[in-house]
């Protein structure tokens, strides 16, 4: 694994904006980065990126099974006691579910160290799935790569496929929040990828979502929604007016309620405790106390953290970094200090997704901090051997 400089190409912008990537640009600064690249060999991938992230998948599953059947671990995971059946029945229904993404830390040697799991809202779906590959096609059309150069990357193709699987004939909406430029970008892509398997598949704002007098969600002619997308978490949705109508609505959300287990910090602990010793694992548990000072060689997680937000580090050699944020209404997790690699002056996190139960590509994002956060840069990757 090593980082290569290249010419980005003059027209990236255009093509950009062209494809609905719109959000390539936050603030003024670069999101989409490609005046460098990440290589990979072949085995690295399947053998450090690709076999863990599936093994990891079916431990996630495994706990997930655990969890439905204990009221001790919901409440655990700080799932609200009113939605205990919610969660389990979307589970042992077998609820239809679409993606993950695996962060993790990973040099090119030794195994990849597992941060966490993003199960419920993961986003730079699009630029993983469709602009990089992109980006690699119009590099080998005018030869600044090789032709033999590929990518870890079947995300387009096998959000298709789970689209194909999935029951029903009905409209499918599509949410987000209104304004948010990269949600809506998000969304519209999956929207995209379901249209190729004829779905009618409709945007509509969370915020636009309404409530008929038969307790059923509809839009704004009034139609059911009877299958949603929802880029909007469940611990949101949990503690919001909306949350209380979900059970009696009839509608197949997507993601289910059962990723309400994975889609927090709580879990890797207890994956921890369940697969003690796993190479891809870093050791967790519950902060008993955060007030308490962090201890050296651990870092502070909030179960709902997104984006590197309410983060604290403390190094084994006594640097404190630390993100503030507004997730402070919830346990706390400690996870062992495994630092990021540094490529140049830029610390590199690559996220490993699972569409449809398989392994499917990966993004790297870099940032100049140990702490990856919302701003922080996406590059492209290549694989060749």
């Amino acid at each position: 694994m090593k980082k290569i400089s290249i010419e980005e190409r003059p027209d990236w912008r255009l093509t950009a904006e062209r494809e609905g990537f719109a959000f390539h640009t936050i603030d003024g600064e670069r999101y989409w980065d490609e005046r460098g690249y990440y290589q990979f060999t072949e085995e690295q991938v399947t053998r450090d990126l690709e076999a863990p992230t599936q093994e990891l998948h079916q431990m996630c599953l495994d706990a997930v099974a655990r969890v439905v059947d204990s009221e001790a671990l919901l409440t655990r995971l700080a799932i609200p006691e009113a939605f205990f059946d919610l969660v389990r029945s979307s589970w042992r229904e077998g609820h239809p579910h679409l993606y993950a993404r695996f962060d993790f830390a990973y040099d090119g040697s030794g195994p990849a160290k597992m941060y966490e799991i993003n199960a419920d809202t993961p986003t730079s779906l699009m630029e993983a799935g469709a602009f990089q590959l992109l980006w690699l096609e119009e590099q080998m059309q005018r030869g600044v790569l090789p032709e033999r150069a590929t990518q870890f990357n079947s995300i387009a193709e096998d959000l298709v496929r789970a689209f194909a699987a999935m029951p029903g004939a009905s409209p499918f909406y599509f949410a987000a929040m209104s304004g948010s430029v990269e949600d809506r970008g998000t969304t519209d892509f999956m929207r995209r990828m379901a249209a190729h398997v004829g779905i009618d598949a409709r945007h509509i704002d969370i915020e636009d979502i309404g409530l008929d007098s038969a307790g059923r969600f509809v839009d704004l002619d009034g139609r059911w929604i009877e299958r949603l997308f929802k880029l909007h978490a469940w611990e949101h949705i949990f503690h919001e007016a909306f949350g209380v109508h979900v059970p009696g609505s009839g509608t197949q959300f997507v993601e289910p309620a059962w990723k309400a287990i994975l889609s927090n910090k709580g879990i890797l602990p207890l994956l921890w405790e369940l697969n003690p010793g796993h190479p891809n694992l870093l050791p967790a548990h519950v902060d008993a106390d955060p007030r308490q000072p962090l201890p050296k060689g651990w870092v502070r997680k909030p179960y709902f953290s997104r984006e590197g937000a309410n983060i604290e580090m403390r190094t084994p050699g006594d640097e404190v970094i630390a993100v503030d944020g507004p997730y402070t209404d919830a346990p706390y997790i400690l996870q062992a200090y495994s630092p990021l690699p540094r490529f140049g002056d830029s610390y590199t996190l690559v996220g490993s997704w699972v569409i449809g139960d398989l392994a499917s590509g990966i993004g790297i994002r870099e940032d100049d901090s140990l702490i990856t956060k919302d701003t922080s840069r996406f590059l492209p990757h290549v694989v060749i051997d």
